[in-house]
């Protein structure tokens, strides 16, 4: 049974050039940067995630909402087992997919077929496992001979191409989703779309952060918003969608 859970899950990145007097005063008096604080060094941090706590089960479709800055990503990460939690704990069960970044994972000197291998690797795939779908990836990403080339060489379309085949070459128990696939081409994102819808039906458990509501409402059943790295309602995603553009229209206001 596939799971992922947060037990007062904070992650904080410290600001190492903030030290100057005018920077303190100006970021710390605002009322809008809630997620800024100091540490006991006086340094100042940017609370991405604040004592998060959050159940998402086998079944869960979870939108993840908010402005930019308000932890989505961060989020995300932290359930993918790329930041590690500067306080709390994060249990996870399942094979997890996180579709999150374009480049994670790969060597812009090595080429398409070496980065096969590579971003497998950073997937948890063994390389003997990732050769068996070579053939797949090439077929499915329409690479051709560049293959053969380093991606340096590839056009962010072609670069992400690449590694939505490799990310989505197996079906995982648990997808992690960011709006990252936005710089692919028309005929590519259909395809795309289509291995997805297959996959958000397949997976057992769903984390989407996007700003498209029929994108949400169409593949999730749940919704958080976060807003300064807490999160602050839960619900359904209409009327945790309505929370946050409330919260956004008082922000302009103010």
């Amino acid at each position: 049974m596939s799971f992922l859970r947060l037990r007062n899950v904070s992650i904080h990145f410290p600001i190492y050039q903030g030290g100057s007097r005018s920077l303190k005063k100006t970021v710390l008096a605002s009322t809008s940067r809630g997620n800024l604080a100091r540490d006991a060094a006086e340094r100042i941090i940017v609370r991405a995630l604040d004592s998060v706590d959050l159940d998402i089960e086998s079944g869960d479709r979870l939108a993840l909402i908010g402005p930019n800055g308000s932890g989505k990503s961060t989020m995300l990460r932290t359930l993918a087992g790329i930041y590690e939690p500067t306080s709390g704990d994060l249990y996870a069960e399942g094979r997890i997919c996180s579709l999150l970044d374009s480049t994670v994972g790969m060597n812009p000197d090595a080429t398409g077929q070496e980065n096969i291998v590579l971003r497998g690797m950073y997937l948890g795939i063994h390389p003997a496992s990732m050769a068996q779908y070579v053939d797949e990836i090439a077929e499915f990403t329409e690479l051709g001979d560049y293959l053969e080339m380093p991606v340096r060489t590839y056009s962010a379309g072609m670069a992400i191409r690449l590694a939505f085949g490799i990310s989505t070459c197996i079906c995982p128990d648990i997808l992690l989703m960011d709006e990252w696939l936005a710089a692919g081409d028309t005929h590519f994102l259909d395809k795309a779309q289509r291995r997805l819808e297959s996959f958000v039906r397949e997976s057992s458990l769903l984390v989407l952060a996007s700003h498209s509501l029929p994108l949400l409402e169409k593949w999730c059943n749940h919704a958080v918003f976060l807003y300064q790295g807490r999160i602050v309602a839960q619900g359904t995603v209409k009327d945790v969608w309505q929370e946050y553009e409330e919260t956004v229209a008082a922000g302009r206001a103010a």
